[in-house]
């Protein structure tokens, strides 16, 4: 019984103070808008960099006329490392073959006679295992084996990828933070501002013995509605941004159908703004002295 006149008064309040509450659901609805494309992009860029092992590798070029034991301890030496997942020799003769596939005029090759190429060994890391310091450190102990000549790998673009994985990661959640406190801080101002103008039935409630539950139920209740709103507008909002523009945009460019949008949070953006709608009416209730 008390609930439902809990509901009905909340219900009251969001038609008669429509204006106020409609300014915050728009405030909040913007508010997640940003930080689900925030979340979006670091997703996103999170996702392309995990493929980045399957590009990546470090290739060893021997000596001349390195030994076959010499190859055999090269190999042993960095499969005993926890970061490599493959190691494959690959002879020069092999190196010249594919060289040769993948160039379209191969009479440059036929002038130089002998064989230029060296054996070299191909190394691949484990997804979780690749990281600036751990290839680093790894291509710093091979450099001291006997029969490598040289390490090739692409230290800047490893470090360049890297650096962009946690600046975004970084940048991310300082703004998903930041944002959250400005929604919060919306809820709590709407419900304190709608508790103010409602002093005088408060009191009267009051005065024929009301909890502090019953009191406080209509705006926790207003609050979550507020919250849910918002959510709900802003996964309209970021379903018409992907489906009319990123969409639209990967026929002209095909990077742009590499974005992916999670489908599970097509439920958890009405449900964060219901959670901080709660939040920030609770907060705003549990401040104010009556």
């Amino acid at each position: 019984m008390a609930l439902s006149y809990s509901f009905r008064l909340a219900v009251q309040s969001i038609l008669h103070e429509k204006w106020i509450n409609l300014l915050s659901v728009l405030t909040i609805a913007v508010g997640l808008l940003f930080t689900v494309i925030t979340i979006l992009i670091v997703h996103n860029v999170d996702v392309a960099t995990d493929r980045l092992p399957e590009k990546f590798s470090v290739m060893l070029y021997l000596n001349d006329n390195v030994s076959r034991q010499e190859v055999d301890n090269i190999v042993t030496t960095a499969q005993k490392d926890n970061a490599v997942e493959k190691v494959k020799f690959i002879p020069k003769d092999e190196a010249l073959k594919e060289l040769k596939t993948s160039l379209k005029d191969t009479e440059i090759l036929d002038g130089l006679g002998e064989n230029p190429l060296p054996d070299s060994i191909e190394i691949k890391f484990r997804g979780e295992s690749i990281g600036p310091e751990t290839v680093k450190s790894f291509t710093t102990r091979l450099k001291e084996i006997k029969g490598v000549h040289d390490i090739e790998y692409g230290e800047k673009f490893l470090s360049s990828i890297y650096s962009l994985r946690v600046g975004m990661k970084t940048v991310g959640v300082v703004l998903i933070i930041v944002l959250s406190a400005g929604m919060l801080f919306v809820c709590y101002s709407t419900v304190k501002i709608l508790f103010y103008r409602k002093e005088r039935e408060i009191e009267t409630y009051k005065l024929l013995g009301a909890t502090k539950g019953f009191i406080r139920s209509p705006f926790l209740i207003e609050g979550a509605v507020i919250g849910f709103s918002g959510g709900l507008l802003s996964l309209i909002g970021i379903l018409l941004l992907y489906y009319l523009v990123v969409l639209r945009l990967s026929l002209t460019f095909p990077l742009f159908r590499f974005i992916i949008f999670p489908i599970d949070m097509s439920f958890v953006i009405p449900l964060t703004g219901l959670f901080l709608g709660i939040t920030g009416a609770a907060i705003a209730i549990g401040r104010i002295r009556y």
